[in-house]
């Protein structure tokens, strides 16, 4: 039997003929035969699946979407339903399928229950709310939500619980309600699902469903119960008006909930022994909600709290998971003390069980509970800690934390021994977590100094590589802090270092504390343990090796031969030897290294009287919080410690080269300059600056002034590290250069920027050239500004001005200008040209307004 199908015309128009028997072909006739009936969904799983690549695959479903197009082009409507059901199968593994929504509404149109069904499907999985065409069958909704059999009305709700948009909902709304006010069943519980997409949607209708909800709850039908506890949910998270007014539904979930607990077996209901435990967690859930910060509803459901903690069967999941909603509801509400402890008691049980998930989940519970339950979480301290050695990663980084929130200064030494243990065993991704926890652990409850010192040791011992970067300077805080402790430490660091060198963090500490208490550890003066018989060249001979290891980083080395510098001022008899590791690492080819040796060098050449000074003993440092000039220190550096202002005022002698030296130091913010009053006999290095200050008008009157400290009575290269340079990285430039002195054949060009992060420093870097035939040497650059400036000068990048413009000298002056007021400065110059000493003084006053408006 044949069909003819639609044929078109030579003028391009289709016109379509009703099928017709035919008998016979009259000639001429241009009239085509109907196409063959399309493969069942099942023949096209199964020649599907039997595709031995992903390109065959891709054929048969590109050669069958083809066949379905041809069929929704021609009005197939005996196939449609079959055509949709096979496109949302191919939509399913992932191929495009939207030249199937128009069809999927005209299967909704039909009258056919089986033609819906696959339409409200296609529907729910080919269109959203984001797409126009969805709208289109807001109208079919509402007559089948008004349809005279059920399974229509309910096909109807779940698609507009499914994909309905705020415009569906809102034109449906009044629908929904009837429907949940129905004696029906089997649509209350879909019209309440579907009432729950509608508030999700458009909120402010959530008082439509409210007269709805009353009886919701008096319903026999444990499917219409879930669904209405799931609605009263949705509706109690929404608003809190709704929860407040559904607290008076407390004894009735309640009552629902003992009812479960103690009615007998229900073959329909029941799951491994328990009475519908999907009920029971929704119940707990919504209890948990109503229960939050209300006395009296917390004090109506303790009872039934506690049976159903005490009641459930834990030998199956299905009751784990429902003492965990309890456990969950219990510590949310204001419960009795006794019903937490018995809460943490479950999930103490929950950590023997054989289920990874259920012991992760305990162990996220008690870590959630630690603080407010601190005493009954520690009664389970062992078998959290057991924990630690589980080989699921994720139950030992649960309990590593939950061990360290239960760390107390009565149990901080045996945790403390479990931690290092597990630190010592566990995986390095574990390390450095588990190495900061200790830290904090010990720094909070040690018991006394010694063993903080000696728990950070072994950290360091068991893991330095992996602390973080702050481990370093707390550790030398805590030592230099710690005086009764200086000779215990560096013996005990310097048995740690000569037993291995490749911690660098444990082996900096080591250095540092041999360069700072180096005589203590020769002189043998350890109480606490037996001293051991030290030399100066061991000493010295360990520093060197840590200097010449592989294992060494630059940070590290920078550490040693600092060290070996600071025990020039502790030991005596090998001064010399210092002095010739200093010249052999002035040619380093690690920069770093060769510009602390060159300094060095320098400090013994040119600045020896002040080297004991400078390299005196740290004295005791304050705690300090982040910030930008505790950068210096946690990156691995401690030359600029050396140098702290407490340390050079503490100095037994009054020198006034160190006190000048204080002008220069800071990090990466602006040190105020020192306020000085003219001597009465300027003959010191500080006097002679004052001479800087004779005609410049400052304000008026004979007011101290802000001066810069001079050039020529300190080791300037001191000063210039790493953390000086970093301030320059964040400054932008475009103030025009200004001469500032020109005269001899010396030019002295001022170069200005702005900081960003400090919006009132000026940076001012001169540039000094020579254009004589003769070398300048000795070249010192001194300035002074007025007292409401404050003035930095950092160091030179040398101090030889090469002749005949064959290079320049750099420095870098810091301003501070916090009152925008027009800058002022008076500069000295002083250098040797051609063995002749050279000074002269200059008042810079034409500084652009751009450098300091």
């Amino acid at each position: 039997m044949f069909r003819l199908e639609s044929f078109f015309s030579p003028e391009g128009k289709g016109q379509r003929d009703a099928p017709r028997r035919v008998e016979g072909a009259e000639a001429g006739s241009s009239d085509r035969l109907r196409m063959p009936a399309p493969i069942r969904l099942r023949e096209l799983i199964r020649t599907i699946r039997t595709a031995r690549t992903q390109a065959e695959e891709r054929e048969m479903i590109q050669k069958e979407c083809a066949s379905i197009r041809s069929s929704f082009r021609e009005e197939d409507n005996t196939y449609r339903c079959r055509n949709v059901a096979k496109l949302l199968y191919m939509h399913m593994l992932g191929y495009p399928a939207h030249f199937g929504q128009l069809e999927c509404l005209k299967l909704i149109a039909s009258q056919k229950f089986t033609d819906k069904r696959i339409g409200y499907l296609g529907a729910m999985l080919l269109l959203d709310e984001r797409q126009d065409v969805h709208l289109l069958m807001t109208n079919c909704i509402k007559n089948d939500l008004n349809h005279n059999t059920q399974y229509v009305q309910g096909l109807a709700l779940c698609t507009l619980g499914c994909m309905g948009s705020s415009e569906m909902c809102r034109d449906l709304a009044g629908e929904v309600e009837k429907l949940l006010k129905t004696s029906n069943s089997y649509l209350r519980k879909k019209a309440a699902l579907c009432a729950v997409h509608v508030i999700r949607k458009v909120p402010e209708l959530m008082e439509m469903f409210l007269p709805a909800t009353k009886n919701l709850l008096n319903e026999k039908n444990h499917g219409v119960l879930h669904t209405s506890v799931v609605l009263l949910t949705e509706m109690c998270e929404r608003s809190p008006d709704m929860l407040a007014h559904f607290r008076k539904l407390v004894p009735q979930l309640v009552r629902i909930l003992k009812n479960l607990i103690m009615s007998g077996y229900s073959p329909e209901h029941d799951v491994s022994g328990i009475s519908d435990p999907f009920l029971q967690v929704r119940i707990l859930r919504l209890l948990r909600m109503l229960g939050r910060n209300d006395d009296d509803s917390s004090e109506a459901m303790n009872d039934i709290l506690a049976q159903v903690a005490t009641n459930t069967e834990t030998s199956k999941n299905v009751g784990n998971a429902i003492l965990y909603e309890t456990v969950l509801t219990i510590m949310d509400i204001k419960s009795e003390s006794g019903l937490r402890v018995l809460a943490i008691n479950i999930l103490g049980r929950f950590l023997l069980n054989n289920d990874k998930n259920i012991r992760y989940v305990a162990l996220t519970s008690l870590l959630k509970t630690v603080q407010t339950d601190h005493n009954a979480v520690q009664r389970h301290r062992s078998t959290i800690v057991d924990c630690l050695k589980d080989l699921d990663v994720s139950i030992k980084r649960r309990a590593m934390e939950l061990s360290f929130a239960l760390v107390n200064g009565n149990n901080v030494r045996g945790m403390t021994k479990e931690l290092l243990y597990f630190l010592d065993l566990c995986d390095p991704e574990f390390k450095a977590d588990c190495a900061s926890g200790i830290f904090l652990a010990a720094e909070k409850y040690a018991p006394s100094k010694r063993w903080h010192i000696d728990t950070i040791m072994k950290v360091l011992t068991t893991a330095g590589s992996y602390v973080r970067d702050d481990a370093v300077p707390n550790l030398i805080q805590l030592i230099t802090n710690s005086v009764e402790m200086h000779a215990y430490t560096v013996q005990k660091l310097y048995k740690a270092v000569l037993e291995d060198i490749s911690q660098q963090p444990l082996v900096q500490v080591g250095a540092w504390c041999m360069g700072e208490y180096g005589d203590l550890l020769v002189s043998g003066q350890c109480e606490e343990e037996e001293p051991i018989q030290v030399t100066e060249d061991e000493v010295i001979d360990v520093l060197e090796t840590v200097l010449q290891s592989n294992l060494s980083t630059s940070v590290t080395r920078g550490y040693a031969l600092t060290a070996i510098m600071k025990l020039s001022t502790r030991f005596t008899i090998n001064v010399n030897r210092i002095k010739k590791i200093m010249s052999v690492y002035g040619s380093s080819i690690d920069v770093e290294l060769q510009q602390r040796a060159v300094e060095y060098n320098a400090l013994f050449k040119k600045f020896d009287h002040m080297r004991s000074a400078l390299l005196e003993r740290m004295p005791i440092m304050e705690k300090v919080t982040n910030g930008p000039t505790e950068t210096a220190q946690t990156n691995g550096e401690s030359e600029p410690t050396i140098l702290e202002p407490k340390l050079v005022l503490s100095a037994s002698q009054p020198s006034n080269q160190a006190n000048d030296l204080l002008d220069l130091l800071g990090g990466s913010d602006v040190t105020p300059a020192i306020q000085t009053v003219p001597p009465s006999k300027p003959s010191t290095a500080g006097g002679e600056l004052l001479d800087l200050l004779g005609g410049l008008d400052l304000s008026g009157g004979t007011m101290p002034i802000n001066v810069q400290a001079p050039q020529v009575s300190q080791p300037p290269f001191l000063l210039d590290g790493l953390a000086s340079q970093q301030v320059f990285n964040d400054l932008a430039s475009g103030i025009p250069p200004v001469t500032a002195y020109c005269k001899g054949g010396l030019k002295i060009e001022f170069n200005f920027e702005r900081s960003n992060t400090n919006p009132n420093v000026t940076v001012v870097t001169i540039s000094a050239t020579n254009s004589t035939d003769g070398d300048m040497t000795d070249f010192v650059f001194q300035a002074a500004v007025p007292k409401t400036f404050q003035l930095q000068l950092l160091s030179p990048s040398n101090n030889i001005i090469p002749a005949r413009n064959a290079g320049a000298v750099t420095q870098v002056i810091k301003v501070l200008n916090p009152q925008k007021q027009q800058l002022r400065m008076r500069i000295k110059i002083t250098y040797n040209l051609n063995g002749s000493p050279v000074q002269d003084l200059a008042e810079v006053n034409n500084f652009p307004p751009q450098s300091w408006q």
